[in-house]
């Protein structure tokens, strides 16, 4: 049982962490700092953490052997301008997900000191502090080291936007869509621009990939997008037919099924294009997320959590949301993973990824509760699953 009074104590410790951790953000696979502040931090609780070789992160557990519970949180921020600086910065939120994580392996050393939980019968809670989710490839990391393979339950959580959750509205699950990001680089052939005949004009052929990506057909039912986010072509003089130009699409589908439609329209749309022109056209897949597939246990262990701490007039809905996470990459590599995501009612304004991307706070403590509440009694089911097997 988590007393009011553990986390009235806990609180103002876990904002000053944030502030920290906010005035010191670090991009994707830079987290060095991160990393050993971090580190010392939970050393000084009692914790041994474990770094990896080459790499920033690190993982904690508590206890040993079977079931495990898994608890991830990303660390890294995003490098953006804000006015007109081009800085690291953390807008996404990934300040607040640390400052949680910590605050759930604080509250169980407090609880642990209590007697209000012990794991005497064995069991292991592994929290991961994971770089790079930005880049979109830090979960591929801690599936290559093995950090998955003998997890039964995995959870995180991530802030939202006011638009999809109320503030103290907390949710289940996050069911992300999958999203793509392709670079295609295209060759043509430079010529003077008076005599055009002579070659062929990398932005025309670009501008054809552009419309051929507007005949593409998937499944209405299901939202789905593509469109053009960077266009680049030309380095010399106005007078002159350029012979390559680089052009960047972002896709997304809110289903692994819709996202393999899209990818096939867009492999014949680039196709297409290419033998009009008899042009050479390169396309390469830069990142490649899949959507949610959200487990029924794990979604339901978060929903009881979520009443058990806050109660039920704060429990929202499952939220479908179009954005990308890397987080579930682990379902996609491991399918017997049982995970699911809270979707933390903080807030947020305006937006994610606004470089003054602002939220509420107070709400972090709910967050340290609810997830709490999750590894506990996520363990506590899967050793009833384990007696009656």
């Amino acid at each position: 049982m988590i007393r009011q009074a553990y986390l009235d104590a806990l609180e103002p410790r876990l904002l000053n962490l944030f502030e920290y951790l906010h005035e010191n953000p670090e991009p994707s696979w830079e987290e060095w700092e991160t990393t050993k502040y971090l580190a010392q931090l939970l050393a000084d609780e009692g914790y041994e953490p474990q770094l990896f070789e080459n790499s920033p992160g690190l993982y904690v557990e508590i206890g040993s052997g079977a079931p495990v519970i898994g608890l991830r949180t990303d660390i890294d921020s995003l490098f953006q301008e804000v006015d007109g600086v081009h800085k690291a910065n953390h807008s996404c939120g990934h300040d607040g997900h640390m400052t949680m994580a910590v605050g759930v392996l604080l509250m169980l050393k407090k609880l642990k000191e209590t007697q209000d939980f012990t794991l005497q019968t064995g069991g292991t809670i592994r929290v991961i502090f994971q770089p790079a989710e930005e880049k979109g490839n830090g979960a591929l990391a801690m599936v290559e080291r093995g950090l998955i393979d003998d997890i039964d339950y995995l959870f995180g959580v991530h802030v939202r936007p006011i638009q999809e959750l109320p503030v103290g509205q907390h949710s289940p699950a996050l069911y992300h869509g999958a999203s793509m990001m392709v670079q295609c680089e295209i060759y043509g052939e430079e010529a003077h621009a008076a005599r055009p005949h002579l070659g062929k004009n990398a932005i025309e052929i670009g501008g054809s990939v552009i419309e051929a990506l507007k005949t593409i057909r998937v499944d209405t039912r299901i939202p789905w997008s593509v469109k053009v986010t960077k266009f680049s072509a030309g380095v010399g003089h106005g007078n002159t037919i350029p012979g390559k130009a680089v052009l960047t699409m972002d896709a997304r589908a809110q289903t692994n099924a819709a996202m393999e439609q899209l990818d096939v329209g867009i492999q014949r749309a680039i196709r297409s294009i290419r033998e009009m022109y008899d042009a050479q056209i390169n396309a390469k897949v830069m990142l490649n997320i899949p959507a949610a597939e959200v487990d029924d246990e794990a979604e339901e262990i978060l929903r009881r959590s979520i009443v058990q701490s806050v109660g039920d007039k704060h429990l929202a809905e499952p939220v479908v949301t179009p954005g990308g996470e890397d987080f579930h990459f682990y379902t996609k590599m491991r399918p017997n993973v049982k995970a699911a995501m809270l979707g933390l009612g903080c807030g947020v304004t305006p937006g994610l990824h606004h470089p003054h991307m602002k939220f509420d706070h107070a709400q972090l403590i709910n967050g340290v509760e609810i997830l709490t509440n999750t590894v506990i009694n996520a363990m506590q089911y899967a050793k009833m699953n384990a007696m009656n097997v």
